[in-house]
C-alpha cells in the first residue's frame, strides 16, 4: 500500500527518513513491506569460536586503528559520506535537503 508523505504524522514521516537514510519531500510516496527470510543460516561455530573470533578482531582493529593518522570531524564525515555513497549512491545524510545542501547550516 502506498501512503503520500503529505498524509504521515510527522513521527511517520521521520521513522520513514531514518528507515531511508534521506529527507522525503511532501510530493513522494512511500510504501513500507516487511518479508520473512527465505531462511536462517545458524552459526556453525561454538560459542568459545565465536568469543575467540570477536578477540582476534578486536585486536585487528585495535592494531589498524593504531596506525590510523588523527583526522578532524569534517574530514571523518566527508570519509563516511564517501564511502555511503560509493554503496549507496543516492545516499543522502538526513541533514540535508533534496538538493544536497546542509539544512543544518543557516547560511546555505
Amino acid at each position: 500500500m502506498l501512503h503520500r508523505v503529505k498524509d504521515l504524522s510527522p513521527e511517520q514521516k521521520h521513522a520513514v527518513e531514518a528507515l531511508l537514510g534521506r529527507v522525503v519531500s511532501n510530493d513522494e510516496a512511500v510504501s513500507v513491506r516487511a518479508i520473512v527470510p527465505a531462511t536462517i543460516i545458524p552459526s556453525q561455530l561454538s560459542q568459545a569460536e565465536r568469543s575467540d573470533a570477536l578477540r582476534q578482531l578486536d585486536r585487528y582493529f585495535a592494531k589498524v586503528d593504531s596506525r590510523r593518522k588523527p583526522v578532524s570531524q569534517e574530514e571523518e564525515e566527508a570519509i563516511f559520506l564517501e564511502a555511503m555513497r560509493s554503496v549507496r549512491p543516492n545516499y543522502r545524510p538526513l541533514s540535508e535537503d533534496r538538493s544536497g545542501r546542509d539544512c543544518s547550516d543557516p547560511s546555505t
